[in-house]
């Protein structure tokens, strides 16, 4: 066996060490949900009643309290293509729960948004706070005592999370993530930003746009660009919370289907009564935290879970910074090239190999820590295989080269020696970038700024041809306390017209940018945010700004005693539409965007 990389082996020990005290807390949390009543064994007969009432055939299973029964948390609706294929996914679950002497339940749902119809609009406010409230919701759903193990279903951006944050709290109970897969790739991504191009620009109108962006995303199942939905999923395989390789098979296929029941078989060993018991708290530990960031780099995935991450591992008493994913991605290849990085969506990236084979090159290198407790039978070295049926029966086989190395490639032909994702630090705070799709020579922008509070009045700049100059275009009160911390993606097509023109150009903002960062250089995530303080805000039109991903470095070339006298203008008004004030609270109590930037936690954490 392969040696531990010893960067890798110096960050997990770094992070252990950090959170003893939290961890420890958390296991001691976990142990008494599992000893002091968080089961059927402790309800009343009402209580039980209740639980059982209308649970059909499954009812006298139930009652009899011989068998164990898994709780269903599903983030179905049948506007998000992602997730229209749950609909279907509870009667499957209950059919194979019932083979395997056991019955399931949906506890409950929980909403899903879809980034892809919010985004610039004023419902992207409620996005990344939508992550928390999908955590409160999956508490509420476990929180009956009626289920020796779950099953979550949910794949985009902030459900995976949401899902996961908040079935830790009850991390005594296994638990296993169920995904639907991707749609069926549509028109060629390279065309796709063509046409978008061509709208921002004026040169063709939206009914070519409408039908551009139609034959892009056309059916049931995930968006097949590598986004945040996506880099979830993969996220999902290195952490060994699926079942192997389960990540990319398309919706309504038989394989999908026995992927789905195997998920269920599995349930039935680890659950609660199983011969196997493995509780989430144990299987979501610091090895396997740093395996999904260690994914990440090797994929070159969301820049979301730069976020994502963080509150995930403090969900289950972990701590994790920037810093820990800038030496992780210094020393990890990055093996694929999917769109935004590659012209390959993720259905080209599966028949490549997919996450079998990123995995097995991993491991086989010393860049992946095998030793995880997984959901499946025999830990990370299962999702090493890939699924295949034979003879109508499910089984896994090897993939011992990649099928298409313009989208996979071997540890010792990787597309680039580290991972490409940044870490920015100066006078301007922290932040990251994501520079696996950014030429080079563009790692370094040093430009006059250009200052927004609003990416619509960006936009405007552009139509009216402000901003055809070297430009380092910032966009500030965009954190999670001023607005809920939006993607920025509308800005893409402006930000890659002026690029092509050949332009220097650059995103700095403590907003979000997207998923699916692309070409143009963007530092994102700057904290502390302009709210409240945050060095962005003392930033002036006309200030040159140096974004450089070789050094590391975000600052703003201002005489310093100039810089230290400046004042932060007061935040724009807040807009109040498409229910924004609902989430006031949350924005009050946001932590930093390294943190997590979530509401929930910090307060939890002050309870423990």
């Amino acid at each position: 066996m392969t040696d531990l990389h010893p960067v890798i082996a110096r960050v997990t020990e770094r992070i252990v060490k950090r959170s003893a005290a939290s961890r420890l807390k958390y296991l001691s949390l976990i142990e008494r949900g599992r000893d002091a009543g968080t089961n059927r064994d402790q309800l009343s007969c009402g209580n039980l009643a209740h639980g059982f009432a209308a649970s059909g055939e499954d009812k006298a299973v139930i009652r009899a309290g011989a068998a164990m029964n898994f709780g269903i948390v599903t983030a179905y609706n049948d506007m998000l293509s992602a997730h229209q294929p749950y609909g279907r996914y509870p009667e499957q679950i209950k059919l194979a729960a019932r083979e395997v002497g056991c019955t399931a339940q949906v506890a409950g749902g929980v909403p899903a948004m879809c980034d892809g119809v919010t985004q610039g609009q004023a419902g992207m406010d409620l996005s990344l706070f939508s992550r928390d409230t999908i955590a409160l919701g999956t508490a509420i759903a476990l929180s009956h005592a009626m289920f020796e193990g779950a099953l979550l279903l949910g794949i985009c951006d902030k459900i995976v999370p949401g899902l996961l944050i908040g079935a830790l709290r009850f991390g005594h109970l296994p638990t296993i993530l169920i995904p639907a897969g991707p749609m069926p790739s549509g028109l060629a991504n390279k065309e796709k930003v063509r046409i978008r191009q061509l709208y921002a620009e004026g040169k063709v109108g939206r009914e070519e746009l409408l039908e551009s962006e139609s034959a892009s995303y056309h059916g049931a199942g995930t968006c097949t660009f590598y986004g945040t939905a996506n880099s979830n999923q993969m996220m999902m395989e290195m952490m060994g919370l699926h079942m192997p390789a389960a990540s990319f098979v398309h919706p309504g296929t038989k394989l999908r289907q026995e992927l789905t029941r195997a998920a269920v078989h599995q349930l039935s060993r680890i659950g609660w009564n199983g011969d196997d018991y493995r509780p989430l708290g144990h299987c979501v530990d610091e090895k396997a935290i740093v395996n999904a960031i260690i994914g990440l780099m090797a994929t070159g995935g969301s820049t979301n879970h730069a976020i994502h991450l963080p509150a995930i591992a403090r969900a289950a008493g972990i701590v994790i910074d920037w810093t820990d994913f800038a030496e992780i991605s210094d020393v990890v290849p990055l093996l694929a090239r999917v769109y935004p990085n590659g012209s390959g969506d993720v259905n080209n990236f599966h028949a490549a190999g997919g996450m079998s084979y990123v995995i097995r090159e991993l491991l086989g290198n010393g860049l992946l820590h095998g030793d995880i407790p997984t959901v499946a039978r025999r830990g990370l070295a299962d999702y090493g295989q890939e699924p295949v049926l034979e003879n109508d029966a499910l089984a896994w086989k090897e993939v011992p080269e990649s099928r298409d190395e313009s989208i996979l490639r071997p540890v010792a032909r990787p597309f680039s020696p580290d991972g490409g994702m940044k870490l920015l630090s100066g006078n301007l705070g922290r932040c990251v970038m994501k520079v696996s799709a950014v030429d080079r020579e563009r790692w370094t922008i040093e430009a006059p700024a250009a200052v927004f509070h609003d990416q619509d009045d960006v936009l405007r700049a552009f139509k009216a041809g402000e901003l055809e100059r070297d430009v380092v275009v910032v966009v500030r009160f965009q954190g999670p306390r001023a607005n809920g911390m939006p993607e920025l993606h509308k800005l893409t097509p402006a930000l890659g017209v002026l690029q092509d023109r050949g332009f220097r150009v650059a995103l700095v903002t403590d907003g979000r940018m997207s998923g699916a960062s692309g070409k143009v250089p963007a530092a994102i995530h700057l904290s502390p945010e302009a709210l409240g303080g945050g060095p962005i805000g003392r930033l002036r039109d006309g200030d040159v700004v140096r974004v450089c991903a070789e050094a590391g470095r975000i600052e703003a070339l201002v005489d310093a005693e100039e810089w230290e006298a400046r004042d932060v203008p007061a935040a724009p008004p807040a807009p109040y539409d498409t229910g924004r004030e609902l989430f006031a609270l949350f924005r009050h109590h946001s932590d930093l965007a390294e943190s997590g930037a979530s509401p929930i936690l910090a307060a939890m954490e002050s309870e423990l």
